[in-house]
Parts: structure tokens; C-alpha cells; sequence
């Protein structure tokens, strides 16, 4: 089962807010600096830009391009109308009324319903549609309506140097999950309710694709604190600090920030192998810029290197938007209070397959000995 449709299935959270005003993006070959605009935002009472308030990433634009648009970095304005007309009639569809007595079946993927929605609602203790709040709008950045958020020519990672090391994935909430039942450490923190799936948190920061795609960014002289919705997680950033000189790899890596200008400027080093990203952690710095390029949108770029991994930089971009109100509890328990059952289940084939096992070796001794018999 793809792992963040398991994290659905098993992530007990509080209900999605209403959906919020959103959007994603990207463009140029190489990361994006801040963005510029004529904009100039409010300052704090200790003069800083304030990028302070809540904000949402959630949109429909894929951090990767799908292949069909090619090199084409922007959306016609048919394709957005058609788009995101294809949401409304999604929420239609899944909003409709379920019969509790109809015989259990396998989920039913129509032209409405992405596969991993139908999914999710399928499992036991799944989601129907009215749970999700992915995001109903193509990403805009600076207007123009993006088929992704990275910016690199054709949208996509770029390849691995010839002899790269292999690594750990995208990092969907920490590593595990799947088919690791040993123990509790080999469940995904995600599922664990540690961190939340799908680097919501990041560094970089994405939509999960699901819901609860919020922040809320708090500004002090010497520190800004995210907090991130999903999975009540909190990213702190030391301003004009160093970074730390150990090898201890905090969950979101090691953060500091400067200002440039109006732009906030965040390097982060130390990123913790389950939070690898695209393969990437031991050697991965991830440097962000946040720039509040009108009142109603906070312009995010990021940039990764590892160049043990990637030939050169690269990045991409996108725009929150303000989330019309404020955070709510995310409400979260370990493996929705079935860690228990999931190793138990474990153990029971493990018992299983061992009993079948024994079975089958003295039945193959059973039959070798009547044959020295005859």
C-alpha cells in the first residue's frame, strides 16, 4: 500500500479547517532567489519584515511535473479551469451519501476520485472525501498558474551522479512503515505520531496532499518558530546563530536564519536520515527563502544540494496563502491506538509460517522415512 495512504488509514486527526485560499509552483532552471515585488511588508515592532500569521501550502500543483507538459513550466488558463473544475466535482462525488449496509467491496476509482483517496476511504478506519482538504487550486506564483513546484527545466529531480550511493527515499514521514513489523522503532514516525507525513515540516516544505496543510509562523528579535499543523510539529529557527558543530541531527535538521533585505533566509544542516529527502541527508543542506510579496501571499523558494548526490543545486518555489482563521489541535495517537495489534498481527504469521514450516519438514521426514521402510 503506498505509504502516505496508510498514514491516512491510520492517523486519527481533528477535522480538517474549511478549505483555505491556496496555490504552488515553479520556473526557472535553477532555484529561485526571493521574489520580486514591489510589495513592501509591514514591519514588527523590533523591525523586522513581518511574514508573522497563519498560512497555508495546500494546491493541486504536484511538486513533480507530469511528464505529459513537458519542459512547459506554466498552465494555460483552460487547463486551470479544467483542473480545478475537476476538484469541485471530486468533492462532489465523494460528498455523496454511503450506505452503511451495502456488502463491503474494493474501493471504486472513477474519473472524479484520484486512486489514492479511493484508497484511503477503502481501509478500515479510512477517510471519505469530506475528511480531505488537499487543496483546491492550481499553485500561482507571481500569477502565472504552475504544472509544479520544482524549477528545474523539465520539472523533474535531477538524475543521480553516475555511482551514487544509494539512500533512503523521499522521507514520507520518517523511514519504516510498509512491511517493517519488528518493533515500534521500525514504524514510520509519521504513523507514530512523532512527526507528521509528507515533510509538511520539511526543510523542504511540501502539502502532504491530504490535509491539514497549515503553519503558523511566529517572529521574535532572536528566533522565528513554525508551528505546522500536521503533525503539531514546531520548526525553530536561531537567527545570526552557527550551526551546531556535533553530529546530533535534530528531526528537522539544524536550522539558522539571517535577513536579506525583506527576505528571510534559512540554511539547515544535520537533516536525521528518516528525514531524508530524495535520497538525500547525510551531506544535504536545504537553504529556504520566505519573502511576503503581498498581504495575502508569502512566497516560499527553496534550493538542496548535496553534491555527493546531484551534479549542482536545485530548487523550487511556490505561494502560501493566508489560512482564514487559526489552528486547531491536531489530534494524533500512535498508530491509532492499534501499534499494538499491527506487531501483534505480526507475530501471529510469524507463528504461522514457522507452524507450516515445521509441519512441512516432518511430513518430508515422514515420507523419507517409509521409504528406507520399504
Amino acid at each position: 500500500m503506498n505509504r502516505a495512504v496508510f498514514f491516512v488509514a491510520t492517523a486519527l486527526c481533528a477535522a480538517p479547517l474549511a478549505l483555505a485560499a491556496t496555490s504552488a509552483a515553479a520556473a526557472e532552471a535553477k532555484a529561485p532567489a526571493a521574489a520580486k515585488s514591489a510589495y513592501k511588508a509591514p514591519k514588527t515592532a523590533f523591525g523586522q519584515p513581518d511574514i508573522s500569521g497563519y498560512w497555508s501550502n495546500s494546491s493541486i500543483t504536484p511538486m513533480v511535473r507530469p511528464a505529459k507538459y513537458g519542459d512547459r513550466a506554466v498552465h494555460t488558463e483552460d487547463e486551470v479551469k479544467a483542473l480545478e473544475q475537476a476538484v469541485v466535482e471530486e468533492v462532489e462525488e465523494g460528498n455523496k451519501p454511503t450506505d452503511p449496509n451495502a456488502p463491503a467491496e474494493a474501493p471504486k476509482v472513477t474519473g472524479n476520485v484520484r486512486p489514492e483517496f479511493a484508497a484511503a476511504g477503502g481501509d478500515v478506519g479510512g477517510y471519505n472525501r469530506g475528511w480531505l482538504d488537499p487543496g483546491h487550486l492550481v499553485m500561482r506564483v507571481r500569477g502565472e498558474p504552475r504544472t509544479s513546484l520544482i524549477t528545474t527545466p523539465n520539472g523533474q529531480i535531477p538524475p543521480r551522479k553516475a555511482g551514487a550511493p544509494a539512500g533512503p527515499g523521499f522521507g514520507r514521514g520518517g523511514g519504516g512503515g510498509g512491511g517493517a513489523f519488528d518493533n515500534p522503532e521500525n514504524r514510520s514516525l509519521g504513523e507514530r505520531c512523532i512527526i507528521g507525513f509528507g515533510r509538511n515540516a520539511g526543510p523542504p516544505m511540501f502539502s502532504n496532499g491530504f490535509y491539514n496543510n497549515n503553519y503558523q509562523i511566529v517572529q521574535t528579535p532572536d528566533a522565528i518558530s513554525i508551528l505546522v499543523e500536521m503533525n503539531h510539529d514546531v520548526r525553530t529557527i536561531a537567527l545570526n546563530g552557527k550551526h551546531r558543530t556535533d553530529n546530533i541531527r535534530p528531526y528537522f535538521g539544524d536550522s539558522i536564519g539571517w535577513w536579506d533585505g525583506d527576505t528571510l533566509v534559512v540554511e539547515t544542516t544535520h537533516i536525521p536520515q528518516r528525514q531524508a529527502f530524495m535520497g538525500s541527508w547525510e551531506n544535504l543542506k536545504v537553504t529556504e527563502r520566505f519573502t511576503r510579496v503581498a498581504k495575502d501571499r508569502l512566497h516560499y523558494a527553496f534550493q538542496v544540494e548535496d553534491p555527493t548526490l546531484w551534479d549542482k543545486p536545485w530548487g523550487g518555489e511556490y505561494e502560501m496563502s493566508p489560512l482564514n482563521g487559526v489552528i486547531y489541535e491536531y489530534a494524533c495517537h500512535e498508530g491509532n491506538y492499534a501499534l499494538e495489534g499491527i506487531l501483534g498481527g505480526a507475530r501471529h504469521e510469524e507463528k504461522l509460517a514457522a507452524e507450516a514450516a515445521a509441519a512441512a519438514k516432518a511430513s518430508a521426514k515422514g515420507a523419507k522415512g517409509g521409504k528406507a521402510s520399504d
